[in-house]
């Protein structure tokens, strides 16, 4: 297997989820520039291009929400299953192996293997960082992105207020608008459907080969076995 090849086989999950991002990305923005072309056309207006679409806000603000509740999920997720379990679940640890692991168990201290990464070596403040990364990158990336969708949703809002020759609010005055919690809780709620349905469907459904589901001729309460 030539470099390439091997390179592509190796990290093809992320290549081909990144590829099907990238595709997602470009079809909404010609869908969405369509849509708003559609309507300002209904309403005897010029059609816009799709490069002031994309950087307009309201483009912005879909995306910045959808991304913001993916993070929120991921940050949640990595968090709570340090400390809850779901009983016959592939997404969950072994009841008893609730909390954060002995050592032993992470591979830390004495029990270090020889490719260890090197901050889990290190020791001290940057082996205790190192041991929460994860969580803390998926929490400081919905942090962003929450914000970014706020300022995107804070700057369509006051351009349909001045459109309707209504005053502007503040960014803080938007944060207390109804529209502002109704679009960011219609997407949170999605997030957290999904992470319950797959925690519960995981018991009782298989997908045979995937590390996501129990091996086909696991029991139902086995619990944090992969296939």
């Amino acid at each position: 297997m030539t470099g390439v090849r091997r390179f592509l086989f190796l990290n093809g999950l992320s290549l081909a989820f990144g590829g099907l991002f990238l595709a997602s990305l470009v079809g909404q923005a010609f869908a969405g520039v369509a849509d708003v072309n559609d309507h300002r056309l209904s309403e005897g207006l010029e059609p816009i291009s799709l490069a002031r679409f994309v950087t307009s806000s309201s483009f912005a603000v879909d995306v910045m929400e959808n991304w913001q509740s993916e993070y929120l999920q991921f940050f949640l997720y990595v968090f709570a299953t340090v400390w809850l379990v779901q009983l016959g679940s592939a997404e969950s640890k072994e009841p008893h192996k609730v909390g954060r692991e002995s050592d032993e168990q992470q591979s830390l201290g004495k029990h270090l293997r020889k490719d260890s990464p090197a901050w889990a070596r290190a020791g001290g403040v940057r082996t205790a960082l190192f041991s929460r990364s994860l969580g803390v990158v998926m929490g400081t990336l919905f942090l962003l992105t929450w914000a970014a969708s706020s300022v995107a949703g804070w700057s369509a809002f006051n351009n349909e207020q001045l459109m309707g020759r209504e005053d502007p609010v503040s960014w803080v005055g938007y944060l207390g608008q109804a529209e502002f919690w109704n679009r960011t809780l219609q997407n949170w709620q999605s997030e957290m459907l999904a992470v319950g349905s797959m925690a519960i469907f995981s018991v009782y459904l298989r997908q045979r080969g995937s590390p996501e589901s129990k091996p086909v001729g696991a029991a139902h309460h086995d619990t944090g076995q992969t296939g």
